[in-house]
């Protein structure tokens, strides 16, 4: 195949309103229960349905595949906008999303087709990455090994977001021939797999998050993928779905702030309007909240454009070219999070600033918003970003694209 074949497979776009539109209608439904499904921590098992059957993890499967085609910056829109109508289900996707964009980047063989025909029929993938307990950084205790005729998976991750609901699991490991990382990507209807929904965190409290344990799972030969020709601006891409995320908790707090300004009757006596929602100073802060929401989603979506230069690189033949995309993704992904983490946060803090103390009720959840917030902008923490961005730009120092988290060697026990 060549390089012009190659590329006229890719996906670099759909008309966006056209594709929202078979959305949309899913994204209101959702909507409609977040708040009760936020109240009783109940699960979004029904939501994944909906969006499964309408082929939304399909969205960057190449046209001639079935898929949508959708470009990244595409894709961040959708998930901001399904971020706002519950912002636990982007990030529930998140590793289905990252295991597409990898499989989008695998050489055009037979077994990417296999893998694009399940997204499209609907089939999700979850993701087990994080190790569970006292384990040193740089180690990796799950394994992949040989056990009679069959390839199969030991061990125990946590913060494996998604993966109750998926139909596979994304498993790091390491083989326990040659010591090499994997990814493992293992069925998850089998004896071997068992998932518990206990991640206890403040916020994105339904996001399926929590411990998957293997016990001798098996999984396919060919479904054993070294590690190291895993996609390469990876890390820049799962900040791309937590800007996102963040993004549609700017909007949902836009949304839920006009609203409550627009229903309250009570007044301060010393207020400046017979009505709230025609107090200037409120439509001020009101004002504020929707440029912050706005600027967050612009960045989001501005962020996207080098990951999306950086797939199609993958398959241009410049290699220069492509290590350019692959640093100006990681880059911009870093400054986007730098930004739109404080200007989500904001929003959702000035929000009780247009209300009354009633706000703060627990039947309203409006505190949701910044423990939403709050809790997606801890992953890969914003200040060592904010170094990685300085040293870019002072010295030209490449980014990191991977990194890990574990048990200081300097630690004692």
């Amino acid at each position: 195949m060549t390089h012009r074949d190659s590329f006229a497979s890719l996906s670099t776009g759909a008309d966006y309103e056209a594709l929202a539109g078979r959305f949309r209608p899913i994204f209101e439904r959702i909507a409609a229960g977040a708040l009760e499904r936020e109240r009783s921590r109940t699960l979004p098992w029904e939501p994944i349905e909906w969006l499964k059957a309408a082929g939304f993890g399909a969205v960057r499967v190449p046209v001639e595949h079935g898929g949508a085609g959708a470009s990244l910056p595409q894709l961040v829109r959708l998930l901001t906008e399904l971020a706002e109508a519950d912002s636990n289900l982007p990030q529930a996707l998140r590793g289905h999303f990252a295991f597409v964009e990898d499989r989008l980047n695998a050489p055009a063989d037979a077994q990417r087709a296999v893998w694009f025909k399940r997204f499209v029929a609907g089939e999700i993938v979850g993701n087990a990455w994080t190790e569970v307990g006292e384990v040193k950084i740089g180690d990796v205790i799950t394994k992949v090994s040989r056990k009679g005729d069959q390839w199969v998976v030991n061990g125990a991750k946590f913060y494996s977001t998604g993966s109750i609901f998926a139909d596979w699991i994304d498993v790091y490991a390491r083989r326990s021939d040659d010591n090499a990382d994997v990814i493992a990507a293992v069925r998850v209807d089998q004896p071997g797999v068992r998932q518990q929904d206990d991640w206890d965190g403040f916020g994105q409290r339904t996001t399926g998050s929590g411990t998957s344990t293997f016990e001798d799972a098996v999984v396919e030969p060919e479904n054993i993928i070294d590690f190291s020709t895993r996609f390469k601006y990876q890390t820049a891409f799962y900040q791309l779905v937590h800007l996102a995320t963040l993004a549609g908790i700017g909007r949902a707090v836009e949304r839920d702030v006009a609203h409550q300004v627009a229903a309250r009757k009570r007044i301060f006596s010393h207020g400046n309007a017979p009505l709230v929602r025609n107090d200037p100073q409120i439509q001020q802060v009101v004002g504020e909240i929707a440029a912050r929401a706005y600027a967050a989603e612009a960045i989001a979506i501005r962020a996207a454009e080098p990951a999306q230069r950086a797939y199609e690189a993958r398959f241009g033949g410049d290699d220069a070219a492509e290590r350019a995309a692959n640093i100006d993704a990681e880059i911009e992904s870093a400054k986007g999070q730098i930004v739109v983490a404080e200007l989500v946060l904001r929003a959702a803090t000035d929000l009780f600033n247009t209300l009354g103390a009633s706000s703060a009720r627990e039947g309203l959840a409006l505190d949701r918003h910044w423990r939403n917030a709050r809790t997606v902008a801890t992953h890969n923490p914003i200040v060592y970003k904010a170094r990685i961005v300085g040293d870019w730009t002072i010295n030209g120092t490449e980014p990191p694209y991977i990194w890990q988290i574990g048990g200081s060697p300097a630690s004692r026990a």
